[in-house]
């Protein structure tokens, strides 16, 4: 081996130790890995970020995006939350909430479908009586194989269609991995169907700070909108359609208030006093096509652009809402927040929220402009409480995001642009539109994740640069010499699934795709099958917590420890390899 060569291996073998020992996060790592090939010259200075420019980072960014935008939409919970009336035993709720996470997963990026189908599994298990962690790992495993079907499904599948491209000229397109990654899918959902139950049944999740304040009894205003399948129903059965989420407290017709009873039946415009907690009222406003009090308000002067947000606040022993009513105080108009609703604890409110006369200790959500709101509280005597998503009253355009996001998926699949370009219009197109505000959307894209990605793109490249990737595949070829095709396409794909638990799965493909093409070379094969076992072994990590987000992601929340995650992926990597190494070869052949 040559000098740069060897500092090649070192530089890459220091890294992997690094992931290994774990006490440093992912990015930092990379960042490191950078540093030190800077220093020893394998990676020249004009070369150095070169890697934050790749298609790579623009492709994953955007997905995270418009997966922040496809979960806020709602389409996802309205559309399970219909599903799961039909839907009551921990089995077939496990198969319905795998099934949905795998088939989402082909079309947005994975980490976004398992984000966007974390609350209904929270739901279905807190409805059927049994943890959550009954639901969340299986989840996330079915989002990894489905992550496979689809080249946006999953960092992996970008980048080995990038190292494709650079050998054949031909990338992969965005359903060249449907046979192979829908097979693998469907056997996964089999396996998780049955085998959930080596899972422990006494794991539980840390209770957040926001879960900890249990305030699930708000009380808020909405009128019943034109075309709202409200029209014409009773009280029960408005109460039924929403499974007792939500109560209807009072309503408020042509300026009078009256006690409903279940028989009295809803009109447009009559305004809704409900009550339940703020998710539950968030769902049943948005799919009602209910109109929140104050949501059609003008902004503020001098506050027209800035971001509308929510916020939890409790009304403090010397504020000055204390024995006051929001009407009266004209907050709107003197403050430019809107008081959306009121939790007061031990009581049910039945009054319009601009004549609940105000407490000390009583719970508001305050709607109004970012900027503002933090004033805004300090000048009415209000605490804020500890953080927690609110949905209520930030509002939802359901069909947009889906919409863009088919366009974009239909404009590559037809080649017309890359994918690249595609999913940075999309992206561009849902914030323009206002699908998804600015802050919500930065905080969708998991930064460590790009800086990673593009910090790894110029190290991992020192591989071909140096000879290296060409000295290592004559190694394997020398191993896999006597090996008939499928034992060499096996020996690729288990070496990356041996490596993409410590390395992460982003940064496994960095490393071994250019390996396997030179791997398929010396021994006269086709490159494709080789790449794709690539493809399918680093975005197959089941045995640990750290070498996928998504596996990551549900860790905290389900209460699981590092085993867990073997007891239940081992089996299924043995599955991955022995049904995917004939997949493979059948749709790639050597």
């Amino acid at each position: 081996m040559t000098v740069p060569q060897i500092l090649s291996v070192a530089v890459l073998l220091g890294m992997m130790g690094l992931f290994i020992w774990g006490r440093l996060r992912y990015d930092l790592v990379a960042i490191i890995a950078l540093m030190a090939a800077l220093a020893v010259g394998i990676v020249s200075p004009a070369e150095a970020f070169t890697g934050f420019s790749d298609d790579i980072v623009i492709i994953v960014g955007s997905a995270l995006v418009i997966s922040g935008a496809v979960q806020r939409s709602g389409v996802v919970e309205t559309t399970m939350g219909f599903l799961q009336k039909r839907v009551t035993s921990v089995r077939t709720q496990l198969l319905l909430l795998t099934g949905t996470v795998g088939l989402a997963s082909g079309l947005v990026k994975n980490i976004g479908a398992l984000a966007m189908m974390m609350p209904v599994a929270f739901q279905m298990a807190k409805k059927s009586d049994v943890s959550p962690s009954a639901f969340l790992m299986p989840m996330a495993f079915a989002s990894l194989l489905g992550g496979l079907m689809t080249l946006v499904g999953t960092s992996p599948n970008v980048i080995v269609s990038r190292v494709r491209e650079e050998i054949t000229g031909q990338p992969f397109q965005m359903f060249d991995y449907l046979p192979v990654g829908a097979v693998l899918a469907v056997m996964g959902l089999i396996y998780l169907f049955f085998a959930y139950r080596l899972l422990p049944s006494d794991r539980r999740g840390a209770a957040t700070m926001g879960e900890s304040l249990d305030i699930n009894s708000y009380v808020t205003e909405a009128t019943i909108a034109p075309k709202s399948p409200a029209i014409g129903e009773t009280v029960g059965d408005f109460v039924e359609r929403h499974d007792h989420e939500v109560t209807v407290t009072a309503i408020m017709r042509n300026g009078l208030r009256s006690m409903p009873d279940d028989d009295m039946g809803l009109r447009e415009d009559d305004t809704l006093i409900l009550g339940g907690a703020p998710d539950s009222l968030e769902r049943v406003i948005a799919g009602d096509r209910l109109e929140l009090e104050g949501q059609n308000r003008d902004a503020p002067e001098g506050t027209e652009t800035d971001e509308v947000g929510v916020i939890e606040a409790v009304i403090n022993v010397d504020s000055t809402l204390i024995g006051r009513t929001a009407g009266r105080l004209l907050l709107r108009q003197r403050y430019g927040v809107n008081v959306i609703a009121v939790s007061r604890q031990g009581e049910r409110l039945t009054r319009s929220l601009a004549n609940i006369t105000l407490r000390a200790g009583d719970v508001l959500v305050l709607q109004g402009p970012l900027s503002i709101l933090p004033e805004r509280m300090r000048e009415l005597g209000c605490l804020p409480l500890a953080e927690r998503e609110i949905r209520l009253g930030n509002g939802r355009q359901s069909l947009l995001p889906i919409g863009i996001l088919a366009v974009a998926m239909a404009a590559t699949a037809m080649g017309y642009v890359p994918v690249a370009v595609a999913f940075f219009c999309a992206a561009g197109l849902i914030l323009a539109t206002g699908a998804i505000p600015l802050r919500e959307a930065y905080n969708h894209i998991e930064w460590p994740i790009l800086i990673m990605l593009g910090a790894l793109i110029p190290v991992s490249d020192t591989l071909r640069t140096t000879g290296t990737s060409d000295l290592i595949g004559q190694w394997l070829s020398g191993i896999a010499v006597t090996l008939p095709p499928w034992g060499a396409v096996a020996l690729i794909l288990a070496a990356a699934m041996a490596v993409t638990p410590f390395l992460n799965n982003a940064a496994t493909v960095l490393v071994m795709a250019p390996i396997a093409a030179t791997f398929a070379a010396s021994l006269g094969y086709r490159p494709e099958p080789f790449l794709m076992a690539t493809a399918v072994g680093a975005g197959c990590d089941f045995l640990t917590p750290i070498g996928h987000q998504c596996n990551t992601l549900v860790m905290g929340p389900g209460g699981y420890r590092f085993g867990d995650y073997a007891r239940l992926g081992a089996p299924l990597s043995v599955l991955v390899l022995l049904v995917g190494t004939p997949m493979i070869l059948w749709v790639w052949p050597v």
